[in-house]
């Protein structure tokens, strides 16, 4: 089923990233344990865009681990292979950018600055990196040299800052241009408010005003007209997504839609919901077997059912399911006519919790903007964020 939506993007240009041409301008937000193979190729079948694969760690890479490199699975209809790298040493990140583009066909690179997870942070990583700009200026320039001689574009995200006395993303920015990266992404967010609150758009659109390279605008899009207004009020060149698409893959299609000037919105039945749900664990299991794929399904159950009365019974074992006998014998004990529960456009979806009283950093991480000389190797934890 198709509503209509209020708002539209006008004039919206195809984002270029480098030798890449993104015509629908949004870009899927990597998140662990989320965006997997099957996933991307889930969400891409609703619409066009970039496909971002979950977060990966540089010593991971290089250091050839198992569990890393099993991370790196691509289906066949991904034209582009896109990996966003984490790490706080130039060298390895360099080193891991050699590897995925040499030895992958990676054909984009993104970086996570903007981790707000407090094990991460009170390390030196993630959100907490940016406060030292030489460090943030090295890796950065370091990624960019090694990804050159394939041709395949750097970009990275960041959030505002630490808090509202530390910000940061105005410095990131600049530095990122001075540094050849083809865009960066804000999330309108600090560290200190995690996933709390409302993402600072007047943000980004000081960011777009701050630098010549594209801007992609992060935070509350939770549905087309958000992405939209999104781009409208901050003139960002894109949009990056990531909440908003848990158990709702077609968002994707409400977002080429409405870039490309056709003013509707996916609204479908719980028939419709458990169609894409088979659907998405056929690929699970193509990715990794009946059994785990089935298994691993079962953490966006919650999501696709949100606000459908199908009661708690049927909810709980939608939430246990472990074959594709289950899967159908819950599914077909579902009303296929319950009407999408319009009460939940809108609505953050997935994490949120609450403003930190205080960002975990590692001590006298403020007294200056000086990294080049420490050691963060720990920070570098396989965990998702930005």
């Amino acid at each position: 089923m198709v509503s209509t939506i209020p708002e539209l993007a006008e004039g919206v240009k195809p984002l270029r990233l480098g030798r890449l041409a993104i015509d629908t301008p949004v870009v899927l937000a990597p998140m662990a344990g989320i965006t997997n193979a099957a996933y991307r190729q889930l969400c891409r079948e609703q619409g066009a865009g970039l496909y971002v694969a979950e977060m990966i760690t540089s010593r991971g890479i290089v250091e050839r681990d198992p569990k890393t490199l099993s991370m790196l699975q691509f289906d066949p209809g991904e034209t582009v292979r896109s990996v966003q790298l984490y790490g706080t040493d130039p060298y390895y990140m360099a080193e891991a950018a050699k590897i995925l583009c040499g030895e992958y066909g990676v054909g984009h690179v993104d970086m996570n600055f903007g981790c707000p997870v407090p094990k991460v942070t009170r390390k030196g990583g993630g959100a907490a990196l940016p406060w030292k700009r030489d460090l943030l200026e090295a890796i950065l320039t370091s990624v960019v040299k090694a990804a050159e001689p394939y041709g395949v574009p750097v970009t990275c995200k960041t959030r505002k800052g630490i808090d509202d006395d530390h910000l940061t993303y105005r410095d990131a920015g600049r530095i990122a241009e001075q540094s050849g990266i083809a865009a960066i992404a804000l999330h309108g967010r600090t560290a200190m408010q995690h996933y709390s609150g409302h993402a600072d758009w007047d943000a980004i659109a000081d960011l777009v005003d701050q630098v010549s390279i594209p801007v992609l605008g992060n935070g509350d899009i939770w549905e087309a007209a958000d992405a939209t207004r999104m781009i409208m009020h901050t003139n960002a060149a894109g949009v990056v997504v990531g909440r908003g698409c848990l158990g709702r893959p077609w968002l994707f299609r409400d977002l080429a839609d409405a870039f490309a000037g056709r003013a509707t919105q996916t609204l479908p039945t719980s028939g419709e919901v458990a169609g894409v749900v088979r659907r998405h664990a056929e690929l699970l299991a193509g990715l990794m077997g009946e059994q785990r794929g089935v298994t691993d399904l079962r953490k966006h159950m919650a999501w696709y059912f949100k606000g459908f009365p199908i009661g708690g019974d049927l909810r709980h074992d939608l939430g246990t399911v472990s074959s594709f006998s289950e899967l159908d014998d819950h599914l077909g004990r579902l009303d296929p006519n319950l009407a999408y529960p319009v009460e939940e456009l809108g609505r953050p979806r997935g994490r949120q919790g609450s403003p930190r009283g205080k960002v975990a950093l590692p001590e006298g991480w403020l007294a200056d903007t000086c990294g080049l000389d420490l050691e963060l190797s720990s920070a570098e934890i396989g965990v998702s964020g930005g």
